[in-house]
């Protein structure tokens, strides 16, 4: 039964049009999430539907008495005023409970009739259960505690609060509210992994229906029983989560490729014919074929049409520097590493100690305020004065190069563009830059974009391909998915998993660390234990540590030969890297070589001359094929 249907929604900003034509349906108990790039129009569709912005064309039907309650990402847009957070709807009624109680008080005291109030304060009663009244300050406690904000109700001054305790508070009123739709915008954000999982629970037996904003890819898998994705101002709908979006996604690319692959190859052949008639002044066959090739353009414009707007036929892949020596070997040792903040007596974090390999991704778990930022920055030397109450040791090789990033990326020169950028930092050509910059999503003029017009995720996008450039053996990363859409955190992923030096990262993005991390230090209660994955890390905080230590043995020949593996796997990498860019040179041999010939054409072209061409065009074939598979 649908509650909210959208009927043909366009909406423009100058120029671009964001929304074109979307239409769809959702219905009661549908859980949908809603995915795209950054700067898509996923938020501008949320204000349409909750009638924040009008758009350009098409209509939103609310069925019924359908209620939609929007969580958005801006606090400037979300009500913290007044002394309580209970809805102002629940106070009047309860004012007007109150009032009518004290007038059969009253009729009581004189003998009266109250008869007329006594139904009155019935149906206001029922009215206040209806609406969740009576047990509403206890499911608002059980969600702010879940939300990681169980001692925030009962104050009367939530001025103070950061902006994330605040978007914590408005969705704990929001949900405990029970609209028939919730429109959440990135609801994820600023939530620690325990709040998250929280949510995912709240949201998979929500009695409403879900429609979610949202990059966390595992928060989809979750509680999404549809997707929805935005791209190029139309959307496509796929069943279940995340996961099986992937699938009917890819499946769909390689199918729409192939057919629009062989279209391309019609049309050249058609082409060929074309031109052979002409040169025969076979006038009349010569129009024929300009009919048929017009009608193969057309086919494979609609056909291109329905591959996603980022899809590119190529993708080059940066090669990582190769190191020499063990990759096994120590390159990095804490020691009794403790930190204690100077106006305190106690620990942030208890002493731990822990070794990290050359090729080792470590990732660091835990709650918010456990002290992972301030472990990465105690690691990397980027601690500064205002960590002074640290002890222990951290011992890095000296020969050992670092790089770090923090959560808000820092640029020299904010009017440089992203290629000037990535130039000045590397020893890097044109082309090179050029293809690396693609790879992270700054294609044709967003190369040239300057720093200082970057969104947020493009700023961590352009720092992450500079930082890669550089190659240090040890990378120091703090949250780098934040502000990162999907194809912005694969990106990522393929870039850490493929990097040939160790890797020391903070994140809460679970599907990130699942893919990437070889070793996960999960903290808990002031303690941090290093864990062979994210879910015997969530296992040890969930359950017995004893079961935790009998999963963990039971599991541990299954891990050696995951950790052989993916040795073998780092192996085979390596030398698929270097076919590509074997491939990558001989494709760029022979396209200038048949370039050359093709230049003869029109005048001292010889039978050998035709006859090599057609070598090249065969070899390049098959060179694009093998370069496909491989990056495949």
């Amino acid at each position: 039964m649908p509650i909210l249907t959208l009927n043909d929604i366009s909406m423009s900003y100058g120029q671009r049009r964001v929304l074109d034509g979307v239409s769809f349906r959702v219905n009661k108990g549908d859980r949908i999430a809603f995915i795209g790039d950054n700067g898509a129009g996923k938020t501008t569709l949320f204000k349409i539907i909750k009638g924040v912005l009008t758009p350009d064309e098409g209509e939103v039907i609310l069925h019924g008495n359908t209620i939609a309650g929007y969580l958005s990402q801006n606090m400037d847009e979300q009500d913290l005023s007044g002394a309580t957070l209970k809805p102002s709807y629940l106070i009047d009624l309860e004012l007007e409970i109150d009032s009518v109680s004290n007038k059969i008080s009253h009729a009581s005291e004189k003998h009266e009739d109250a008869t007329v109030y006594i139904e009155e304060l019935s149906k206001l009663q029922a009215q206040y259960e209806s609406a969740g009244g009576y047990d509403y300050e206890y499911r608002l406690k059980d969600a702010l505690a879940g939300l990681g904000l169980g001692d925030i109700y009962g104050r009367d001054d939530f001025s103070d609060l950061s902006g994330g305790e605040k978007m914590r508070v408005c969705l704990a009123r929001l949900i405990v509210d029970k609209p028939d739709i919730l429109l959440l915008d990135e609801p994820t954000n600023h939530l620690d992994m325990e709040a998250v999982e929280w949510l995912e629970k709240y949201l998979a037996s929500y009695g409403g229906a879900v429609f979610v904003i949202t990059h966390d890819r595992h928060f989809i898998d979750q509680v999404a029983n549809r997707v929805i994705e935005l791209d190029g101002g139309h959307i496509t709908e796929y069943k279940g989560g995340y996961t099986d979006y992937k699938e009917q996604k890819e499946h769909f690319i390689k199918s729409q490729s192939l057919v629009t692959k062989a279209l391309e190859e019609e049309l050249a052949h058609q082409l060929d014919v074309k031109q052979t008639m002409l040169s025969h002044r076979n006038i009349s066959g010569y129009h024929q074929r300009e009919k048929m090739v017009a009608k193969l353009e057309e086919k494979l414009e609609e056909a291109r049409s329905k591959l996603p707007s980022g899809y590119a036929k190529m993708s080059f892949t940066a090669q990582p520097l190769e190191r020499t020596g063990r990759s096994d070997r120590i390159i990095l040792q804490a020691k009794e590493l403790a930190m204690r903040f100077e106006d305190s007596d106690t620990n942030l974090f208890d002493p731990l100690s822990f070794e990290v390999t050359a090729d080792e991704k470590l990732f660091l778990a835990g709650p918010n305020g456990c002290g992972k930022t301030t472990l990465l920055k105690l690691l990397s030397g980027h601690a500064g004065d205002k960590l002074r109450g640290s002890s222990g040791t951290v011992l890095i090789g000296s020969a050992q190069s670092m790089g770090y990033m923090e959560q808000f990326v820092p640029f020299d020169d904010e009017e440089l563009s992203c290629f000037d950028e990535l130039v000045s930092r590397s020893d890097i050509g044109t082309t090179e830059a050029r293809t690396l910059l693609a790879r992270f999503g700054f294609k044709g003029e967003d190369a040239f974009k300057k720093i200082s017009m970057l969104s947020g995720g493009e700023r961590s996008r352009l720092y992450l391909c500079c930082l890669l450039r550089e190659n240090p053996d040890i990378l120091f990363l703090d949250e780098p998915t934040n502000h990162l859409d999907i194809n912005s955190r694969e990106i990522l992923e393929d870039a850490i998993k493929e990097y040939s030096g160790a890797v020391i990262c903070v994140s809460h993005d679970r599907f990130f660390i699942d893919k990437c991390a070889d070793k996960v230090l999960g903290f808990k209660d002031k303690k941090a234990v290093l864990y062979d994955s994210y879910y015997f890390y969530r296992k040890a905080i969930q359950s017995d540590p004893a079961v935790i230590v009998a999963e963990e043995e039971k599991t541990e020949n299954e891990n050696t030969v995951r950790n052989v593996n993916r040795a073998q796997e780092r192996k085979e990498s390596a030398k698929r890297r270097q076919r590509i860019a074997d491939i990558e040179k001989e494709t760029t041999r022979l396209e200038a070589e048949q370039k050359e010939l093709e230049a003869k054409f029109g005048g001292s072209c010889g039978e050998e001359d035709v006859k090599r061409y057609a070598e090249i065009s065969e070899l390049l074939s098959k060179l694009y094929d093998e370069y496909f598979e491989l990056n495949d």
